[in-house]
């Protein structure tokens, strides 16, 4: 834990934990995803694969790179870590959604052909 924070020391510039910041941004990456589908359902409908596939992939991403930074932090005496976790929480949870939108779409697609089949 010393080296790193003295190699930081010596080069003059704080040690960076950049696999938290990465898990971060792929995390936001997602948010943003899920309030375009809020904002602009009809698109969701249009390219709804689209948006999961994408969310579904932030989640990926900001999940190791998120145990990459918390690891990373511990050797950095705690720098990001509380940065680095609430990218794995929010990591699991764009999974969660994709699921869950894969889910709806399915449902969506299901009931449109029933209601095409009964008219």
């Amino acid at each position: 834990m010393a080296d790193a924070v003295q190699k930081a020391d010596e080069a003059g510039a704080p040690a960076r934990n950049t696999a938290a910041r990465i898990s971060v941004w792929a995390a936001f990456l997602g948010i943003c995803l899920i309030v375009g589908i809020f904002a602009t359902p009809m698109f969701w409908l249009l390219y709804g694969g689209f948006y999961t596939f994408l969310l579904f992939m932030s989640g990926v991403v900001a999940i190791p790179a998120g145990h990459l930074g918390r690891r990373r932090g511990k050797r950095l005496g705690g720098r990001d870590r509380g940065v680095a976790l609430l990218a794995i929480v929010t990591g699991w949870i764009l999974i969660l959604l994709s699921f869950l939108l894969v889910l709806a779409y399915a449902g969506l697609l299901a009931g449109l052909a029933f209601l095409t089949d009964s008219a």
